[in-house]
């Protein structure tokens, strides 16, 4: 990513044309946020004085998600195609907060929650917005690597009702194992998260939740503060025998803002596989407060 997008307008006046187009498709909600989150990315001068090293520091941090980093993460995530007529629209907002604590010379927990906020066009009853079911996972992870280097944590994940909309969560506490592992060697990170979350309580009048994640990932570290990224959030529904399989792309950047240090991240995803009416593809931004420890 170029340290100053602003500096040569003309050069990159081809990228502004095509985020116009594409905030224009969108619907205004749609387009007003994701207007604001690509002027912030067009407008990110990486401060000279925030060192390439630390940079790059921080970068192979965020690629790890047991690293000993608070990060808060604002993740947007805009779906095209879906409903029953291929037209609808979704808007996302995960807000992900990572904290990690010391729990002694040998051991970290790292809790990791994912509060969703979103909007659709396509709800039975037809528009509405609010919040979703929230997911917090806590990992017990080792200070030192496994052979091979290997890096790993495990623990409990959690599934709470929170969702202000039936059509925007599962109206079902939920209780499952989650783990992750992964190895970083020089500029490469790749790994893979996995949890499978059952319902424990809530309404009856709600289906029983029975849903595994296989997350597979990767990403490389290009040098002052760039990498790029490669997920695929796989979901399996085991009482529908549903499959949701997005693949997502993206390109991050590690800079400082003043003296707070921050990623942003810009990309897509093809949905390989999704429920009926479900989305086809999208965007995704992210905006990450990062707090080195």
């Amino acid at each position: 990513m170029p340290k100053a997008l602003l500096e040569q307008p003309m050069h990159h006046a081809p990228k502004k044309t095509l985020a116009l187009a594409l905030a224009n498709s969108m619907p205004s909600r749609g387009k007003s946020a994701f207007l604001c989150v690509f002027s912030l990315i067009a407008s990110i001068s990486c401060s000279s004085a925030f060192a390439e090293g630390a940079a790059d520091q921080l970068a192979q941090k965020l690629a790890n998600p047991l690293a000993s980093l608070i990060s808060v993460p604002f993740q947007s995530n805009f779906d095209f195609g879906a409903g029953t007529d291929g037209n609808g629209f979704a808007y996302t907002m995960n807000i992900q907060p990572v904290v990690p604590f010391e729990l002694n010379e040998e051991w970290n927990l790292i809790t990791r929650t994912i509060i969703p906020i979103g909007y659709r066009d396509y709800a039975p009853g037809g528009q509405i917005d609010g919040l979703g079911d929230i997911n917090a996972s806590l990992f017990l992870s080792p200070k030192e690597g496994g052979p091979g280097e290997l890096i790993w944590g495990a623990g409990p994940v959690f599934l709470l009702p929170t969702a202000t909309d039936e059509f925007m969560g599962s109206g079902k506490f939920g209780l499952g194992p989650t783990a992750v592992g992964l190895v970083q060697q020089g500029p490469w990170t790749i790994g893979a998260l996995a949890n499978h979350i059952w319902s424990v309580a809530g309404s009856r009048n709600r289906s029983d939740v029975s849903v595994s994640l296989m997350q597979p990932f990767a990403s490389y570290n290009f040098g002052k503060g760039t990498s790029a990224s490669l997920s695929v959030d796989t979901n399996y529904d085991w009482n529908s025998e549903q499959w949701t399989v997005p693949i997502n792309l993206g390109v991050s950047q590690v800079f400082t803002l003043g003296s707070q240090a921050m990623s942003v991240q810009m990309g897509g995803r093809y949905y390989a596989e999704a429920p009926k009416g479900g989305p086809e593809w999208g965007l995704r931004t992210t905006l990450t407060f990062l707090f080195p420890q």
